[in-house]
């Protein structure tokens, strides 16, 4: 079975999510602070469910983001606790790249924070 392309357009408060094994992106980014973050993000979490069924190559999941609240930070936590569980399953390796504006501590500091507390490839990324 083909794994269908998950696209969330992005919104003043919705982060944009493209994740296409065709074209071999995973990105999240922009601005995550949804009303119901548990229902914005479900899509992921069932669309990694049937990613890791089909996994094929070496995937690295791009995270672009630009702000997020709280509840999103928690959120973001358990998709890379998620893609740990799916490296950890695999023979192929999942790798993580947090790209951060050079001038926003606050993102680095926060890639820094997520690449601790999950073991799986993680590059923290300038730009």
């Amino acid at each position: 079975m083909e794994l269908s392309v998950l696209k969330v357009a992005g919104t003043e408060d919705t982060p944009e999510i493209l994740f296409d094994t065709q074209t071999n992106e995973y990105i999240i980014s922009g601005r995550s602070l949804p009303e119901d973050v548990s229902s914005f993000y479900k899509p992921v979490f069932d669309w990694l469910n049937e990613f890791e069924k089909n996994i094929t190559s070496n995937p690295s999941f791009k995270f672009k983001l630009e702000y997020f609240n709280t509840a999103s930070s928690k959120i973001i936590l358990d998709i890379l606790m998620r893609l740990e569980e799916i490296n950890n399953a695999s023979s192929s390796t999942v790798n993580i790249e947090w790209y951060y504006m050079e001038s926003d501590d606050d993102m680095l500091e926060a890639g820094e924070e997520y690449k601790e507390l999950v073991e799986i490839p993680f590059n923290v990324i300038a730009f």
